[in-house]
């Protein structure tokens, strides 16, 4: 279950890109201590989200408000977001050549000593002895990289973690370790805003939100939301178009009301 206090909120937020309307009026609340999933298909705006609460250039908001522990850090750089403790895991992880998965967990965290970074590959699956003095090159596959990137997150033990498609590149044999890797994430104290488009994904999710063209439909429990997510979504051919989102809002907020 989750700490209680709020740790991000998304306020109204718009960003538009090359004249293109990509968020939409979007509001998101997580709280300390929770894995939020956003559940979305492909183009329906999810990295974008990822990237503009990281604050990554060029995804700069057009208008609205993100809030991180109450502070306003729509001004703030990436390297000031990651000073506050925001980590953002990427949907395609860097190659970096001559770095070995040493160092490079090394340099995740300045405490990150030995016995560290062993407990951090286990946490996602990974032989120490066997991965420890590789390089993060082209020689490793994608899930690899993807589980290592983790390990790295895992050992930076940040406030908020931005979880970009972690499942991407990884094959369903080393699914539900990557899900213990997120899981020992969130024990040791970090919040997770998981995005995926994926229903396995959110199942260990404490609440999910529901992304279209940009903005979040609803929110509630994972298998309530996955549910109405497999029924709504994956056969929508609308991906970004906000016009489209205001008249699928309207039908929704009129089924609750009769509900």
């Amino acid at each position: 279950m989750s700490g209680g206090g709020s740790v991000l909120q998304v306020e109204d937020l718009y960003l538009v890109l090359d004249g293109k309307p990509i968020i939409n009026g979007l509001n998101l609340h997580v709280k300390s201590g929770e894995i939020h999933g956003v559940l979305g298909e492909n183009g329906t705006g999810k990295t974008s989200l990822a990237y503009v609460i990281m604050g990554v250039n060029n995804y700069k908001a057009t208008s609205g408000r993100i809030l991180f522990e109450g502070q306003d850090i729509g001004k703030m750089s990436v390297s000031e977001r990651a000073q506050q403790g925001i980590s953002l895991a990427w949907q395609e992880p860097a190659r970096i050549e001559g770095l070995t998965v040493r160092d490079y967990l090394s340099l995740s965290s300045k405490n990150a000593g030995f016995k560290r970074i062993y407990e951090c590959l286990e946490a996602v699956g990974m032989d120490p002895a066997r991965y420890i003095a590789r390089d993060i090159d082209s020689t490793l596959s994608g899930g690899e990289r993807k589980r290592i990137e983790l390990a790295s997150i895992i050992a930076m033990q940040p406030k908020l973690a931005i979880l970009d498609e972690p499942d991407s590149g990884i094959d369903i044999v080393s699914l539900p370790i990557l899900l213990n890797g997120i899981l020992e994430l969130k024990n040791q104290g970090s919040s997770i805003l998981m995005i995926t488009h994926s229903e396995e994904m959110v199942e260990i999710a404490d609440i999910v939100s529901v992304l279209c063209a940009g903005s979040i439909l609803r929110t509630g429990p994972p298998a309530e939301m996955s549910e109405w997510f497999k029924e709504n979504c994956q056969s929508c051919g609308h991906i970004n178009e906000p016009d489209f989102y205001e008249g699928l809002k309207e039908a929704v907020e009129k089924g609750k009301t009769s509900a």
